[in-house]
């Protein structure tokens, strides 16, 4: 057998089993079962095919090639049923006469999950089968480059990934839910910041966010760049070892668009709330006109381009103008219009501004999704390895939803708009496995931040369904509703199918993780928050990071040890508003209490001034990994939520 033929493969043995005993029509039609493994793909073509009223008999391949299942499916007529042998929670049941697009997970009605449990028990036996006590241990051979997938979601909250929230989740998720059954889910997983800039920031340098000028907030409309052209980024890192790299999205972090002082007044200029509530203006004039052209034929400079990607596409924000795409460092034509007044209205577009004629906001995330494929298509024929980052724009603003979505959730647009961002993913690693790349590449998948409280939300609880699952706040907060994400990784030969890792772990860790993989050694002035996450991903249950920090909107930090969690000031610094100045600042204990409902600053003094020594070590040393001291950006006011009183003055 080749080595083609065993990397990484999601494999499918079909069998037929008729079942004597059944009555109805439906009953009397075959049953199939599905014997997954790492190794290998086989079809129909070897099984025996039955005479009517006889038992099948199956070659028994798979048992001499010594494969170890991961993951087990039935499939009847109407219903299919798939387990996994180490990770029952992962149990999905599917009607696939109503539901064929296997969206409505159905493993709650216990008399049909029995029923199918007990016949996928019937044709094991039948063709005298037992899962080996192995099951999921098979590694593959290691790609010393693997090709490397990041799927950054927006607004996406901890609680809105199914396989994240059974209890409190009422959005169907099923492909990014198979994705963590083929690979390994973090449960403990944070972003440096509860709102997007910074997170991004983060994610692609390895260094915390308020070590740059960001202290709070996002990057402003027509911000200056945030990722100056020294500093080193993922795409950066990979392409010094031969990467092609892209980045397909949303950008935010910021472009010299070398703007006039009255360009910029004139860009500032249109309706909407962000920029003072003003009135929306009907059409463009002709000087409106005459001065997009002038601007949007310039070069976009400071962009991902300049900062180790070989090509970007996408809308840098896609609520904000221009309402057009830009392609590497221009944009995709010239704008001509100001978005319509309509398109302002229930979480669309936040202020007007340039816009193509034929702009629609509904078709921002399938054209991601159609670039992303054929970047993927492009790049699998290549000699080289390549990376992806794939900043997706939804289900944030605008929550414009394709039609064939609308109404999907049965809950809200929101819920809608994160149902087509789970099918968006698919598309992706559809392509990918159709690529023949999937058994050599690292696919990671995550959100910037939690969900956004005026997506809906109240309406969302009402209807059962809690984007934050058991965390408290949402996105912009300290609490963890705002920065703990779904973090899930798939990597063949190194993670195995279908686990769990409850480590504390931050998007910072990419940088090492990936630096380790290629056998490089970071600079000391590269990636100063960075941790590999390789042991966790091989197994290891021993923690890799003891302290992880994470930032309110409005710059109030939270700092993590084990399971302790101390926020230097109240409140959740969120949307709600900065906190003014406290008496106290909130510590919690996330093992006995992960809601954060339990404030025991005042009961724990020698904890507290513990914690806040250590905040104060991890900043003023400009890094909080082992290495030489680095400097800051701007001096770093995180107490300034505190009292003077306080242990952290």
């Amino acid at each position: 057998m080749t080595s083609n033929c065993r990397i990484h493969l999601v494999l499918f043995f079909a069998l037929a089993v008729f079942f004597s005993g059944h009555s109805s029509a439906a009953d009397r039609m075959p049953n199939f079962l599905f014997i997954c493994t790492d190794d290998h793909r086989w079809d129909a073509m070897g099984v025996v095919q039955r005479e009517q009223g006889e038992r099948a008999r199956f070659p028994m391949v798979y048992k001499e090639l010594g494969d170890v299942p991961t993951c087990f499916a039935i499939r009847t007529t109407t219903h299919k049923l798939i387990k996994y042998p180490n990770l029952p929670e992962f149990t999905e049941v599917f009607d696939l006469t109503a539901d064929p697009y296997e969206i409505k997970n159905l493993v709650s009605d216990t008399a049909l999950t029995s029923k199918l449990d007990a016949d996928l028990g019937q044709l094991m036996k039948t063709v005298n089968y037992t899962v080996p006590s192995n099951a999921n241990q098979a590694r593959l051979p290691v790609p010393t480059k693997p090709n490397v997938i990041i799927i950054l979601a927006d607004d996406l909250g901890y609680g809105d990934v199914q396989c994240y929230n059974r209890e409190r989740g009422k959005i169907a998720t099923p492909h990014l839910d198979r994705l963590a059954s083929q690979g390994m889910r973090f449960t403990d997983a944070h972003t440096s910041s509860g709102v997007c800039s910074p997170t991004r920031y983060s994610l692609l340098t390895g260094r915390y966010h308020w070590r740059s000028r960001l202290q709070q907030g996002i990057v402003d409309y027509l911000g200056s760049p945030l990722i100056p052209p020294g500093r080193l980024t993922l795409a950066g890192l990979l392409k010094q070892h031969g990467y092609r790299t892209g980045i397909i999205g949303k950008w935010h972090l910021g472009w010299n668009m070398q703007l006039t002082d009255e360009e910029r007044k004139l860009l500032k200029s249109y309706g909407g709330k962000p920029v003072g509530g003003r009135q929306v203006i009907g059409v463009a004039t002709d000087e409106d006109r005459t001065a997009w052209r002038t601007i949007y034929s310039r070069q976009l400079r400071g962009g991902p381009v300049t900062l180790g990607f070989d090509s970007y596409f996408g809308t840098d924000v896609p609520n904000w103008p221009p309402y057009c795409f830009i392609e590497n460092d221009r944009t995709m034509g010239i704008p001509s219009e100001l978005l319509a007044a309509d398109a302002l209205r229930k979480n669309q577009a936040s202020f007007q501004g340039p816009a193509l004629a034929d702009w629609k906001l509904e078709n921002v995330l399938p054209t991601l999704g159609d670039r992303a494929c054929a970047f993927i298509e492009d790049a699998a024929k290549k000699p080289e390895p390549f990376l992806l980052y794939l900043p997706l724009t939804a289900p944030h603003t605008p929550i414009a939803v394709a039609e064939q979505w609308r109404g999907k959730s049965g809950l809200n647009d929101y819920a809608d708009f994160v149902m087509q961002t789970d099918a968006t993913v698919a598309r992706v690693l559809v392509s990918l496995e159709k690529s023949g790349a999937a058994d050599k590449t690292l696919v990671i998948f995550t959100s910037d931040n939690g969900c956004a409280p005026y997506a809906g939300v109240k309406d969302l609880e009402a209807k059962g369904h809690f984007p934050s699952g058991p965390l408290r706040g949402y996105k912009a907060d300290a609490w963890e509703g705002g920065h703990r994400v779904p973090f899930i990784v798939r990597w063949p030969g190194i993670v195995k199918p279908a686990t769990r890792c409850d480590a504390l772990v931050q998007q910072t860790d990419i940088m090492a993780t990936l630096a380790e993989t290629l056998g490089a050694k970071l600079p000391a002035n590269v990636g100063e928050d960075s941790v590999s996450l390789m042991p966790l991903l091989k197994g290891s249950d021993k923690p890799t990071r003891e302290y992880a920090v994470s930032h309110a909107s409005s710059g109030l930090p939270a700092l993590r040890k084990g399971s302790w969690k101390i926020i230097f000031g109240q409140m959740g610094g969120g949307f709600g508003g900065a906190p003014g100045v406290a008496e106290s600042g909130q510590l919690y204990d996330l093992a006995a209490d992960l809601g954060e409902t339990k404030n025991i600053w005042l009961d724990k003094p020698e904890l507290v001034a513990e914690l806040t020594t250590t905040m104060t070590r991890l900043v003023t040393e400009g890094r909080s990994t082992p290495g030489a001291k680095q400097q800051n950006d701007v001096p770093v006011r995180w107490q300034r939520f505190l009292p003077s009183s306080s242990p952290a003055q």
